[in-house]
């Protein structure tokens, strides 16, 4: 995986669809993390029920959308959740990895 930045401290992947009403939701989330924790956090969002996104999902082997995905900053998974994911309880999975 290439990370854009040796502040990153943390990979959030978003695997979802525009077409799904909570992965739209969760696209204001991804945009406020982006916002408030710059290069710590490198934020992905993948359309999995698209042609070019469809192959995500079976990669992180996903059995619901939305799913989030964090990555440590050696790429390793650390934490998973299904469903809208509030940005309240986000930012603690993210404090977990150091990102302040």
């Amino acid at each position: 995986m290439d990370l854009e930045s040796n502040d990153t401290k943390v990979t959030f992947i978003e695997l979802g669809s525009v077409k799904c009403i909570p992965c739209c939701k969760m696209l204001k989330v991804i945009k406020s993390v982006e916002k408030k924790y710059g290069d710590q956090v490198h934020t992905i969002f993948y359309d999995v029920w698209t042609e070019e996104g469809k192959p995500y999902a079976e990669t992180y082997k996903i059995k619901a959308i939305p799913t989030q995905v964090f990555l440590d900053e050696n790429g390793k998974e650390y934490f998973r959740h299904e469903g809208f994911f509030p940005e309240e309880e986000l930012t603690i999975v993210l404090k977990q990895q150091g990102v302040n």
